[in-house]
């Protein structure tokens, strides 16, 4: 073999030798160079992986025992560390506590019977990218059925995931006190829930509605303080809205909202709103329509999409409807309440104590100077899937309550048309999220399916992600019989379209 017999022979010698090497690896030979033996031992290095224990060790080592390779053979060097280092994978993605962990895992309910028919041990298969193996578990790992979330999170967001999926990563990636950010925060999910379990809340969004959002739910007033609020907010009956609303609202509701609209305007200009007055923000925000009289507004579609004037004449025109009067501050309180309602002293607390030192940005994901280096231990997080949503759109009623330019959002969010835009825009998000992890720190990068189901983009995000420096430990997905993302696209889950089933596991080594 070309250019180093001595180092070759003895890898050959080893292989050749190895009882407990894989049946289905074949290391070239003869005549083929350097070039082609380093190809074959980057398979072994993957194939170590696999469980070949014994022969994964003996391979490491002998690359550690070519410290006094000549220099003028960098790809004996290249060779060498790749081993090394798929070797050394063994003990991470393999044998590792967090791949143990997703192997052995079993979801149970309360009477300890897995949640599946047929549920049990993880199902483990393998996807090959970059010359890398990339083990893909396969389980039940959350689910709402059985894991019920707090009622904190009943804020309606279009295109959110569950929180029991960032709830998972946080339970198992981090301790107390560490940082856990949401670079697309959205409804604030991740960030929530990371205060409740004592974490420390790193956010961002482009979108300012995400903050109006999600900031409020850190520090939980009483319900008694949120009355006495809204009974000092005068009412003027003779105001409405500069757009026409009538399709929406009871003329008495409109005056009430607008009222409520002009006197957070003022409390905000002037300095003095505080976080009363921001959760009456937060949950007049949500109330302003939906399909129940929990809602101000006449009956419309859910929550997270809000439809145009248009549109919603022709649906009163259809269910031959008028909008009734609904009692503003009564729906406030009646919401607030069932935000609240389960939450326990310690959660308050520690929601609290999150709230200290939380940073709730408004920037771009790919530029977020605010956030320290190597502070983050974990990032939960569902990046914008190409222009599938609007947010922009869905949001232009809510925008209008917090006076809030929809066009300057709409220029501000980067709704990549193509795949190739799409995915540049992932790998410079992941430079700075490998900036702001820490050594040894997590990313949980969930991912869906697009153009019905023929593209998954795992397979686009691993390569940037491994070029921004971040090792795979894995792809996880979690099987579950229906989401409610799936739903809103009218698919079957795990078959096509974006699902909150797909999370790529990264890690900062």
């Amino acid at each position: 073999m070309g250019g180093a017999p001595s180092f070759a022979r003895k890898v050959l010698r080893l292989a050749q030798a190895s009882d407990d090497l894989p049946g289905q690896f074949l290391l070239r030979q003869g005549g083929q160079g350097w070039g082609s033996l380093q190809g074959s031992l980057e398979d072994v290095a993957a194939i170590a992986v696999d469980g070949a224990p014994s022969f994964a060790r003996k391979v490491l080592r002998l690359a550690q025992a070519f410290d006094d390779l000549p220099g003028q053979f960098p790809s004996i060097v290249r060779g060498r560390y790749y081993l090394r280092r798929g070797c050394l994978r063994m003990n991470t993605a393999g044998d590792s506590k967090v791949a143990g962990y997703l192997k052995s895992f079993t979801f149970r309910d309360t009477n300890n019977l897995p949640l599946l028919p047929g549920a049990g041990k993880t199902l483990v298969e393998s996807l090959y990218l970059e010359g890398r193996r990339i083990p893909v578990y396969i389980n039940e790992f959350w689910t709402a059925k059985q894991r019920q979330a707090s009622s904190l999170h009943e804020l309606s967001y279009r295109a959110c995931f569950k929180p029991q999926l960032p709830r998972f990563f946080i339970e198992l990636l981090t301790k107390e006190g560490d940082r856990v950010y949401d670079p697309f925060s959205g409804r604030g999910t991740t960030a929530i829930e990371a205060g409740l379990l004592g974490r420390k809340v790193i956010a961002n969004d482009i979108n300012p509605l995400s903050r109006i959002l999600s900031f409020p739910r850190l520090t939980v007033p009483s319900l008694d303080a949120l009355r006495k609020r809204l009974s000092e907010i005068p009412i003027h009956e003779e105001l409405e809205a500069e757009i026409d609303l009538s399709m929406f609202f009871h003329r008495q509701t409109e005056a009430e909202i607008v009222s409520l609209k002009k006197y957070l305007a003022a409390r905000s200009a002037n300095g003095s709103e505080d976080n009363l007055d921001r959760w009456i923000r937060m949950v007049a925000t949500n109330r302003l329509t939906g399909h129940s009289p929990g809602f101000f507004s006449v009956y419309t579609l859910p929550p997270n999409q809000a439809v145009t004037p248009e549109r919603q004449l022709k649906i009163n025109a259809k269910r031959k409807q008028k909008p009734p009067y609904r009692d503003t501050r009564s729906i406030i309180l009646k919401k607030a309440g069932s935000l609240m309602r389960n939450l326990t002293s310690q959660q308050i607390s520690n929601l609290e104590k999150a709230a200290g030192d939380a940073l709730f940005l408004t920037r771009d994901a790919r530029y977020t100077p605010e956030i320290e280096d190597g502070s983050v231990q974990l990032t939960v997080t569902s990046p914008p899937f190409l222009n599938v949503v609007q947010y922009s759109k869905d949001n232009w009623l809510r925008c209008w309550f917090n006076s809030i330019d929809t066009r300057k959002v709409e220029s501000l969010i980067t709704m990549s048309k193509t795949l190739e835009e799409w995915t540049a825009v992932m790998a410079d998000v992941f430079l700075e999220l490998y900036r702001v992890t820490k050594n040894g720190g997590w990313v949980a990068f969930e991912v869906g399916e697009i153009k019905n189901g023929t593209v998954r983009l795992e397979e686009h995000v691993v390569p940037v992600a491994l070029k921004a420096g971040f090792n795979c430990e894995g792809i996880i997905i979690n099987l579950q019989e229906f989401t409610k993302t799936s739903n809103i696209w009218g698919i079957s889950n795990n078959n096509s379209g974006t699902n909150t089933n797909r999370i790529v596991l990264l890690q900062k080594k």
